[in-house]
């Protein structure tokens, strides 16, 4: 009897799931950066508008040490988390209110529907009126655009509870404060956290928005003024860094969010 012995070659396919969901992206970054340095070393783009990406990332490496840059991220980073904090501070409570409260809803959903939609940016002249130019415009700005997320999905979350189970509740007499905190908010809460993940998005942005159009600090201060002096490597390095942030934003939410929703199936799977 002849003993065949397959031999593999060390490939993807071996690597465990965590392996290989890090090789792709790395690949991906990679790949971008060699195209981006070809794509302007060849003159496909103009190194005026769009400096190569080796210059690009020698000015993210130096502002690792830059005080300067230290000081604006904090700054970026307070205004998005007072709008943030505003927002919960606001949007949970009244989402809860309204999405419980079936009449409130329709009473109030023709202002809600007028202003939900409404550019935040187009709210930057009152801002800059009533709170100046300083942390307040900016915080203000910030919460604008991150109470609705949080407060739509508050109310979709109330009015997906399913009915049958508050029903039965409500037969076997559990009071209505138990049957809102026990039942409804509980199962408002996977909408809650989707919610608060893309407000604090949300706030990031508007934060770096106002800093670039009326702020005297912050990120968006500073690319605004690298751009005005023509430091053209430094401003798509502050940009870069930028993206960082919220990526790092984006990863921090999705860690409260996986451990919050620990007990929900939907994510009771994804965790170690």
């Amino acid at each position: 009897m002849t003993v065949v012995v397959e031999t593999r070659s060390p490939s993807t396919s071996s690597l465990g799931p965590g392996a290989r969901g890090r090789v792709a992206p790395t690949i991906a970054i990679v790949a971008t950066l060699v195209l981006w340095q070809l794509a302007v070393t060849v003159g496909l783009i103009d190194a005026q508008y769009f400096p190569d990406m080796v210059s690009t990332v020698t000015q993210l490496a130096g502002l690792v040490v830059s005080s300067s840059f230290w000081l604006a991220l904090a700054d970026t980073l307070m205004g998005a988390a007072l709008g943030m904090a505003w927002a919960v501070a606001l949007g949970i409570p009244l989402g809860v209110l309204f999405g419980s409260t079936e009449w409130l809803y329709r009473a109030f959903r023709v202002p809600i529907e007028f202003l939900r939609p409404m550019p935040s940016v187009a709210l930057i002249p009152v801002a800059v009126l009533v709170f100046g130019t300083g942390l307040e415009g900016k915080v203000f700005l910030a919460a604008f655009a991150a109470f609705w997320p949080l407060f739509v999905q508050t109310v979709y979350g109330m009015h997906d509870t399913d009915s049958v189970v508050v029903e039965t509740a409500r037969s076997y007499r559990v009071r209505t404060f138990d049957r809102l905190w026990r039942i409804k908010l509980p199962g408002a809460l996977p909408f809650i956290m989707t919610g608060a993940r893309i407000s604090a998005a949300v706030a990031l942005i508007l934060a770096v928005t106002a800093e670039l159009l009326f702020s005297q600090s912050g990120l968006g201060y500073e690319i605004n003024l690298a751009r005005s002096s023509g430091a053209i490597s430094l401003m798509y390095a502050l940009i870069i860094a930028a993206g960082f942030l919220g990526l790092l934003l984006n990863a921090v939410m999705v860690f409260i969010e996986q451990r919050v929703l620990s007990w929900h199936p939907s994510t009771r799977e994804l965790l170690p």
